[in-house]
């Protein structure tokens, strides 16, 4: 009596789900592999669907093949439809309005989120530092520049933050920051070694300079 009930439980947990996980995994290497295939999916959902979470869907997907341009206008819509700013949304426009030098918006949209307790240590605070340092705000820049610089993290970010302050002639603490990003290669794991691997060269080559 209970051999047939058995037998459907297997076969649903081997066919159904495997078969459900292979079609996942399959499409989602097909959007890896054909990136503007998934845009084209989005766009379709969208069409069926305008509601908040497939516009930004469709927006992140711009925004990972640095089509900011495109991004930009669905990220606004997708604040603009919902009743309190979403902080995630926010900082991904910050990204998309810094990557085409919109240094102006990205100022303005962090600003809305700055008193955030994410925004503090983040990628959004760095972005905000760079826009601030590129309209010649400088005491605000280092500010906001500096609260990334954590140990055993930001490498690429504290590597930038150094080369900031050499441009302010606070060469001995660009120097330290610099010592310190190289000790910690030292002990890097293999993978972060390949994957930070350009950032220590130009950290090397800098100490070694005479500019620093």
């Amino acid at each position: 009596m209970f051999v047939p009930i058995i037998g459907s439980i297997i076969y649903l947990i081997t066919q159904v789900y495997n078969k459900r996980d292979a079609e996942k995994i399959t499409s989602e290497i097909t959007h890896i592999i054909n990136p503007t295939k998934k845009i084209k999916d989005l766009e379709k959902q969208l069409q069926f669907s305008k509601t908040y979470q497939n516009r930004f869907n469709l927006a992140d997907a711009f925004l990972e093949i640095k089509d900011y341009n495109n991004a930009i206008p669905h990220y606004l819509e997708a604040i603009e439809g919902n009743m309190q700013n979403d902080f995630y949304v926010i900082k991904q426009l910050i990204e998309a309005y810094f990557n085409i030098k919109n240094f102006d918006n990205v100022i303005l949209y962090a600003e809305k989120i700055k008193d955030h307790p994410e925004f503090k240590k983040s990628k959004s605070q760095f972005l905000y530092g760079l826009a601030l340092e590129k309209l010649d705000k400088f005491e605000e820049a280092e500010t906001n520049l500096r609260a990334i610089d954590i140990r055993y993290s930001f490498y690429n970010e504290r590597f930038v933050l150094a080369k900031f302050l050499i441009s302010r002639n606070k060469e001995t603490e660009a120097k330290e920051i610099l010592e310190e990003i190289y000790s910690e290669s030292q002990h890097m794991t293999k993978p972060n070694k390949k994957l930070f691997r350009a950032t220590i060269q130009d950290v090397e080559k800098l100490l070694a300079s005479k500019n620093i």
